[in-house]
């Protein structure tokens, strides 16, 4: 194993800070980490998530069970970042390791990162897979997850998508891959939260979980059970042993040093009346006497004073030319990465690594909200900002002057009056987000004046001028283990259950938002939505902002709790959380994001990932032409006596693509557009409850819903038996690797072996294997999607009906036939994960209407079973089973237990060991 110092300065071409090096020996000595990093802004804090991967790969040659190192890093904001430089360097530690592994094989010696990446590659289940892993998730839709528990990974997450995942109601998971996203949370997990103080709540709330779940030491030992929660703030207050800081050698250091006394001369100005005009005022003097061409920060503690502060500094720039730019939480990805790249330019942009001897040509003035207090590395010249306390004043001059590199860099303070009614028997004024703060630090800067007027505000001194933080964090709701069994029931939630947001987030200040997306082709209630929901076409907007914008009375279309189908609901009743699909004629966007005001179309992002939908009001809506009966010659929409005319068919789709070739849809760019057209393929995809379309490729066939039975049909034929054998020999590595006891890991390989026995039923091998072609059992099959319903009613499989409830019947019937074999907690083990592989049996599996009258039969261990096949019958014994693992177990360590199970059984799905078996076979 490499030592820190070498891994870094391989990683990075530059030696680490003296407090990253002794804060590595410390996590490496005491095999923990301290509870506070207590480094100031621009001082390298994103080195935590180096010191981490490093940390993991030195134990990687320990035995599973004695590792203290967690196998997912966390990194925690607040906020949703869209300029994001942690996340580029999690990205650029990743393609570092993959590169090294892969010169690893012909390097004999191994270089630093070379020896990294084989040790942290051999944590993982898959010893070809990359050495790392980096996944962010930042909005309220479905993103991705890691793939495998046992594997390294490094998550970046905003508070309430991590926090949300822990408690069981994950943002952007459905309904029943919530089991997962909870486990991988909840388990095995370092959480680096940046910036702390913004997560107070979500700090106070992982110790509480741990005393509602004691027994769950029982599956990870006592050390990678419950997330390590690691708070990074230069505003902390943590008891001086808890608290790491910069010490002597630091402050010799000389970049430290040039850091740490950086000139922020800030003026504190008392203005009244209109924000935005104060803060574009002030704008504009600050550059009127700067340099001829400099880059200034406006800071706004909303996203409407940003956007009014905006307009103002764009009107007044128009004649002399600037770059203004506005960046809010409230933004796509597509319009948030044009002003991203402005933004983070290696030459012309804000980046705190550009070079200082470029003649800019232009001011570059971007307007932001508290969306660029953390996460960012950027160096403004200048800064203007309105008031707030003095942890985010703290943070937002930690984006001036950065590295020290502007002698000519000036901050300017708004301080605006109270607006707030002052309560009865309240002794100060208010302001929104930071109460009544702002008038003590107003306070405490005019203390803090020089001779000329300006307070002296250098990283070192800011904390001394400053003073304490004055926040309130508000309270937060006691977690009881009640409330936490009933978020634990994710196959059914109950009605009326507590929202889980101010357990992490506080009462007063509980985000309840929804998320919007766009569409040219918005289906019909009962209709699936296809491609689903993705993270980088949605919008998140505080839920009372968006029953204001569109009228309490409107009828929405709503994405169901598994976000596939459309259900209907007044903006009225919406709920937290919920995913409204928007026809792109609605507006209430722009260029730069939500805005209530926007009537212009919207471009619908998914079309150039997936294809244009063959609906007649979709294609006027993109081109203007009304092409409905060209439309259904495409689909073959014909009567049910004619004949499909292939001929007619080709030449319609051929008219369609001269259509859209010819046309200029509002929002999109020429190049852009025009991409799009020539990648449609000269075909029509078609499935039922969904609409057909002219497909990019072919991953619309391909990636379907994990937890919908037709999954089963998107793959290669593979034999049941095969897929059984590999999905359990997949779940025995990763247990082994993560270090469950030697029973725990037996148990899970067992589940891994029977989860699909349910599949030998008649009529499921008929909807796999129409034409019987195949002499053994099938666990997965090649029928076109086209075809999966018609299929599936021909075989007489009912809908809805769940393979797994038959799984666990067969394995029931057999332990009772066998009572030696197993007993008590692991026979139950055994039970809850063959029928909770696919999310279900939390604590319910539903049963569906069937009167089939026939056995299904399989072998277990050598031995035949036969058991009823109906799937009416509900298995009443297992609410009780579910409740007795989960006190066994703890929610989080049960959760674990069926997230092996369940993503062997995606993996293998994948290609993954199959091959392998039947190489040896």
């Amino acid at each position: 194993m490499p030592p820190f110092r070498d891994f870094y300065q391989a990683l990075n071409d530059r030696s680490p800070f003296p407090w990253q090096s002794r804060l590595a020996a410390q996590v490496e000595r005491e095999g923990k980490w301290p509870r506070e990093i207590g480094v100031p802004t621009g001082l390298g804090k994103t080195a935590c998530l180096d010191i981490a991967v490093w940390w993991l790969a030195s134990q990687a040659d320990r035995c599973p069970s004695e590792r203290t190192a967690p196998t997912r890093i966390w990194w925690l904001v607040n906020r949703r970042l869209l300029v994001d430089s942690t996340y580029e360097h999690a990205e650029r530690i990743r393609c570092a390791l993959l590169d090294a592994a892969e010169r690893e094989d012909h390097d004999q010696h191994g270089q630093p990162l070379g020896r990294v990446a084989r040790r942290l590659r051999a944590l993982g289940a898959d010893p070809h897979a990359d050495p790392l892993e980096v996944i962010r998730l930042r909005g309220g839709v479905r993103s991705h997850r890691p793939v495998d528990p046992s594997r390294p990974a490094v998550i970046m997450s905003t508070i309430p998508m991590y926090g949300s995942r822990l408690l069981f109601r994950g943002y952007g998971s459905t309904r029943l891959m919530r089991p997962v996203d909870a486990a991988l949370a909840g388990t095995d997990s370092l959480l680096l939260v940046d910036e702390a103080h913004l997560a107070r709540h979500l700090l106070e709330l992982v110790p509480a979980l741990e005393e509602c779940a004691p027994n769950a030491k029982l599956v990870l030992g006592e050390r990678r059970t419950y997330p390590q929660v690691v708070a990074l703030t230069a505003t902390g207050d943590a008891a001086a042993g808890d608290r790491f800081v910069l010490d002597g050698a630091d402050e010799k250091h000389p970049l430290v040093s040039q850091r740490l006394d950086a000139d922020k001369p800030l003026e504190a100005r008392h203005e009244s009346g209109n924000v935005s005009r104060r803060l574009a005022e002030a704008t504009q003097r600050l550059l009127a006497k700067g340099e001829p061409a400099a880059t200034c920060l406006v800071f706004a503690n909303s996203p409407a004073t940003a956007r009014a502060t905006h307009e103002r500094l764009e009107t007044a720039f128009r004649r002399v030319g600037a770059d203004v730019l506005l960046l809010t939480g409230r933004m796509r990805e597509r319009e948030a990465e044009r002003i991203r790249n402005l933004i983070l330019d290696p030459v012309d942009g804000m980046t705190a690594g550009r070079p200082r001897n470029h003649a800019r040509e232009r001011h570059l003035i971007v307007v932001a909200t508290q969306t660029l207090e953390v996460g960012a590395d950027l160096d403004a010249e200048y800064l203007v900002t309105e008031q707030c306390g003095v942890r985010a004043l703290t943070q937002r001059l930690g984006r001036l002057n950065r590295l020290g590199a502007f002698p000519h860099a000036r901050a300017v303070y708004v301080h605006m009056p109270s607006q707030a009614k002052k309560r009865a028997g309240a002794k100060e004024a208010t302001w929104p987000v930071y109460g009544a703060e702002p008038a003590t630090v107003i306070r405490r800067l005019e203390v803090g004046r020089d001779a000329d007027q300006t307070v002296p505000l250098s990283p070192r001194s800011a904390r001394e001028v400053l003073g304490a933080p004055g926040d309130d964090p508000g309270r937060a709701p006691e977690i009881l283990k009640g409330i936490l069994w009933e978020w634990t029931k994710t196959t059914t939630p109950p009605e009326g259950e507590a929202p889980v947001e101010p357990y992490f987030q506080g009462i007063a200040d509980a985000d309840y938002s929804v998320s919007f997306i766009w569409r040219t082709y918005v289906p019909g209630v009962g209709e699936r939505l296809w491609p689903r929901a993705a993270d980088g076409e949605a919008i998140s907007v505080p839920i009372g902002e968006a029953r204001q914008a569109l009228g309490e009375d409107t009828e929405l279309r709503v994405l169901d709790a598994d976000h596939l189908t459309m259900t209907s609901v007044t903006a009225r009743d919406v709920r937290p959380g919920a995913i409204i699909v928007l026809s792109s004629e609605c507006g209430l966007m722009d260029e730069f994001g939500w805005n209530p005001d926007a009537t212009s179309p919207v471009v619908d992002i998914s079309l150039g990932t997936h294809g244009v939908p063959l609906d007649a009001d979709a294609i006027r809506r993109l081109t203007g032409a009304s092409i409905g009966g060209t439309i259904k010659v495409a689909v073959g929409d014909i009567p049910d006596d004619e004949d499909v005319d292939e001929v007619a068919q080709t030449a319609a789709v051929q008219a369609i693509l001269g259509v859209l070739h010819h046309a200029r849809p509002t929002g999109w760019e020429d190049t852009e557009w025009r991409d799009l057209v020539s990648a449609l393929k000269p075909e029509v995809v078609s499935a039922d409850n969904e609409v057909s379309r002219l497909p990019v490729d072919h991953r619309s066939l391909q990636r379907r819903s994990d937890e919908l039975d037709e999954r089963s049909l998107a793959g290669t034929a593979t034999d049941l038996e095969l897929h059984c054998q590999a999905v359990g020999a997949r779940s025995r590595g990763i247990a082994e690797r993560l270090g469950l006891a030697a029973a725990l890991a037996d148990t899970v390989a067992e589940a891994g072996q029977f989860h699909d026995l349910g599949k030998a039923d008649r009529r499921f091998q008929r909807w796999l294997d129409p034409g019987g072609r195949r002499s053994a059992p099938v666990a997965k099959s090649n029928v076109p999607q086209s075809r999966w319903s018609a299929t599936r009613k021909t075989a007489g499989w009912p809908q809805g009906g769940r393979h797994e409830a038959l799984s666990a019947r067969i394995v029931q019937a057999w332990m009772a036939r066998h009572p030696e074999a197993l007993n008590g907690i692991a026979a139950d083990l055994l039970l809850h994960l063959v029928v909770s592989h696919h999310g279900y049996g939390r604590p319910l599996v539903p049963p569906v209407d069937d009167a089939y009258d026939d056995q299904v039969r399989a072998c277990v261990r050598g031995d035949e079973v036969s058991v009823s096949a109906r799937l009416a019958v509900i298995d009443w014994t297992q609410p009780g089973r579910f409740w007795a693992l989960s006190d066994r177990f703890g929610p989080w360590g049960l959760a674990l237990l069926e997230t092996i199970v369940r993503q062997a059984d995606h993996a293998v799905s994948s290609g993954a060991h199959v091959h392998e078996l039947e190489e040896g076979a």
